[in-house]
């Protein structure tokens, strides 16, 4: 792989204009290499092309260059230098490189200009950046020490450990002399918790210590190695000092809304509350505590990840540079980066380290194999196992769906005597399914089309490194599943027409509901089982979306509701599913739902309830974040919800009123959903940006591509109007099928709708250089000067 792929693929993507623009400098190179052959001028590049040959044999007698970059067995003479690098104070701003080339009047010497001028200003971008992450990163240093106080603080007043007999939170208040400490002894066989606790957390400090004293005693008898460990514990002690309590008068608990009970206790009361020294309390702390460190080491990985790139990148362009022009130009230049705040500055690298102990001590007992697991998790390996088994329940699948075909035509079942009978009671059941499925083969498709196109899809959900699905694996439980529901329907054709089985109808009619029961075991398994994690984060965003205006709304509990919205026929069927097998009509195969008030109500009630959702976290994030965008979204999805209202009444009791009044709600409502979906989440619609009609920043090179999805996009929109304009059944298709078709196409539309939505998330976070999520803090000092 060429350098410039391996750069792009390694950048952070919410950074990737803070970078080094590598291909911008090499069109300049390439720029100068032409003006050079046009020129006649020699070019070991050109020499190259045509003569590689011989460019490998003279290559073994060329001046040896050294080992190490030190050596060189002929220095140049000051007359063969090219380039003289200095830093330059603007008005008092920043300090400014620049580059000043020596041979600028010689032939084509100008383009040689432009590139050394390129170059100044993309290792001054690099290095301003570089400074300014550096500074957010120390002053969230000081934020995490500040809270690190607290929390061990904290941990002394809530465990009230004991060390050398006397209890920590003496030796902590002020005044209390510390000699007290140096002369009483370990306890033995102690059973007070809070003692091993700070035990281990002694342990990394006093090992380096201890060891030495071991190597240089050697080999004693047991009493002898007692009373060594004694004296040491006792010359420890007197360097001990406690964390000071004082701290916690100054500081309150955040108390972050994460339940709907202290959603409705903030609303009543502030979100900062006294602390209560309580162990739950403790524990709610050290979690907040952990993930913050994870986040901030994740930062720092990610910025010493930059610096290094970028180092990298200016070797490689200068290198390039040296090659081309048949100059010593690199030299100068790399010496100049090296002895920059890019090159030489070391605090990132220590406070990894510091972090790294830190996190170590205090939050994986001193186990540093655990401390580092977590602080640096593996990425996600490619399985075969996983390829292979999606190819073959995919293969599975293509079968049983050729087989279901040939049967259905073979013994012509629809137009049999219970055809309407099977497609009025049957096929609402497993078309359930295939929603679903369909769904998932749309996600599956846009996890690899954000990967391709390095949309950072991972970090906008909020996935945990390691556990996020592949594209793969969802084609694996969507094929899975496929083979389950298709056999399902193959098995219930199959019982009806064998003799022998024939007369097990109420066995027959079971088998859908066996199947939904066998995903719902699934879905809410307990056990580390078929994607544990991703199933729990689902559970929890749906939980999120039950309880709309009781949660801090995410983008991944929006993105849900979002989903839910294009499942409005998914959600009838599994109404469907209580009305029929509650009822128990299943045993005859006759359903008397449609003539149940109750299932009636229910059936305007459950297309409604995923726009309600989204209305009310269109509130709260109204109420939350003052926004004023998120009123004109909940009238969007208010409006939606009228014309849902009106569309199911007049699908129900069919009148030229209704029709009047369902038409003409839906069509508000698509035409204000439609400029929603491509103006607002899309960005697109721009007349003045770069790319006419669309967005400034495109992640697809080629720009009829959302053209054509905003066509679709639009096309789509319609088809959910057909109840209201009259096409309810066509005579080559029954109506259930023609609703089961439209459902498909608007689950098609909203995985449309799913790339552009997160590919302009992403350009958003690219914009903002927001490559990491805010983690709250267990703690709120009161003075900011504490």
């Amino acid at each position: 792989m060429k350098f410039g792929k391996e750069f792009a693929a390694q950048m952070v993507q919410e950074w990737q204009e803070a970078y080094m623009n590598y291909n911008h400098l090499k069109t300049i190179l390439k720029d100068v290499l032409r003006s050079r052959m046009l020129r006649g001028a020699p070019s070991p590049v050109a020499a190259a092309t045509s003569h590689g040959s011989l460019k490998r044999r003279v290559s073994l007698y060329r001046a040896f260059s050294g080992l190490t970059g030190r050596y060189r067995g002929s220095p140049r003479k000051s007359e063969d230098e090219v380039i003289l690098v200095s830093a330059v104070q603007e008005n008092g701003g920043d300090e400014q490189y620049q580059t000043l080339f020596l041979n600028a009047s010689d032939e084509g010497g100008e383009k040689e200009l432009v590139f050394f001028r390129s170059l100044d200003d993309e290792f001054n971008k690099v290095i301003n950046f570089y400074k300014n992450k550096v500074e957010e990163v120390m002053g969230e240093a000081d934020d995490l020490s500040k809270q690190m106080d607290a929390l061990i603080a904290l941990r002394i007043r809530v465990d009230d450990p004991v060390v050398g007999g006397s209890n920590i939170a003496n030796l902590a208040v002020p005044g209390f002399s510390s000699v007290a400490a140096s002369v009483v002894h370990p306890p033995i066989n102690s059973t007070n918790p809070g003692w091993s606790r700070m035990e281990v957390i002694q342990e990394v400090e006093m090992s380096a210590e201890a060891n030495s004293e071991d190597s240089n005693e050697g080999t004693n008898n047991e009493n002898s190695n007692t009373q060594r460990k004694t004296n040491g514990y006792k010359k420890d002690m007197k360097t001990f000092r406690p964390a000071s309590l004082e701290v916690l008068d100054h500081v309150k608990i955040n108390v972050e809304p994460e339940t709907p009970v202290s959603t409705v206790k903030n609303v009543i009361s502030s979100s900062k509350s006294d602390l209560s020294y309580s162990k739950e309390e403790l524990r709610k702390a050290e979690e907040l505590m952990t993930h913050a460190f994870v986040e901030f080491y994740r930062k720092l990985r990610l910025l010493k990840s930059y610096c290094f790139l970028n180092q990298l990148a200016f070797s490689k362009i200068m290198k390039k540079y040296d090659k081309i022009t048949v100059r010593n130009a690199s030299k100068s230049y790399l010496n100049m980066v090296d002895d920059s705040y890019l090159g030489s500055s070391d605090e990132v690298t220590k406070l990894m380290e510091r972090v790294e102990a830190t996190f170590i001590k205090h939050f994986s007992n001193g186990n540093h194999r655990k401390g580092m697991k977590t602080l640096r998790p593996k990425p996600k390996k490619e399985r075969h196992r996983i390829t292979f088994s999606m190819g073959f329940f995919t293969g599975c699948s293509a079968a049983l769906l050729i087989a279901l075909v040939v049967l259905i035509h073979a013994r012509d079942i629809l137009n049999s005597e219970g055809g309407p009978q099977y497609m009025d009671n049957i096929f609402p059941l497993y078309s359930l399914f295939g929603f679903v499925v369909l769904h998932m083969l749309m996600y599956a498709a846009n996890i690899y089309f954000w990967k391709r196109y390095r949309v950072n899809y991972a970090f906008i959900f909020g996935f945990k490194q390691g556990t996020e699905l592949g594209y793969r694996e969802v084609l694996l439980l969507a094929s899975g599943l496929s083979v389950l529901a298709l056999g399902g329907v193959l098995s219930n054709l199959d019982m009806e027409m064998d003799p022998r089985t024939k007369s097990f109808k109420a066995i027959t009619e079971l088998i859908p509901l066996a199947l939904l029961t066998l995903v719902l075991v699934i879905i809410f398994c307990p056990f580390n089982v078929i994607y544990r994690s991703s199933r729990y984060f689902l559970i929890h965003c749906a939980l999120h979306c039950l309880f709309a205006p009781l949660y801090k709304v995410t983008l991944p509990d929006f993105f849900l509701a979002d989903q839910l919205t294009s499942q409005v026929q998914a959600l009838r069927n599994l109404e469907f599913y209580i009305c029929y097998y509650g009822w128990g009509d299943f045993t005859t195969r006759t359903n008397k739902c449609s003539g149940s008030k109750v299932f009636e109500s229910f059936y305007f009630v459950v297309a409604m309830i995923p726009y309600w959702f989204r209305f009310l976290q269109c509130l709260r994030r109204l109420f939350e974040e003052r926004d004023s965008g998120q009123a004109y979204n909940g009238l969007k999805y208010f409006l939606i919800i009228v014309a849902v209202a009106a569309r199911t009444a007049y699908d129900l009791r069919t009148g030229m009123t209704l029709k009047i009044f369902a038409a003409a709600t839906s069509g508000a409502a698509t035409i204000m959903a439609t400029y929603w979906d491509i103006v607002v989440d899309w960005g697109l619609l721009q007349r003045d940006s770069r790319n006419p009609w669309l967005r400034d920043k495109l992640v697809i090179p080629n720009r009829s591509v959302y053209f054509v999805a905003m066509v679709l996009n639009v096309v789509l929109r319609l088809a959910w109007m057909q109840t209201v304009l009259g096409f309810r059944q066509t005579p080559f298709l029954h109506r259930k099928a023609l609703t089961a078709i439209v459902a498909c196409l608007e689950v098609i539309r909203r995985g449309i709708w799913n790339f552009f939505r997160l590919e302009n998330e992403h350009l958003n976070n690219v914009g903002k250089y927001r490559a990491f999520k805010s983690v709250p803090l267990p703690f709120s000092y009161e003075d900011k000067r504490v």
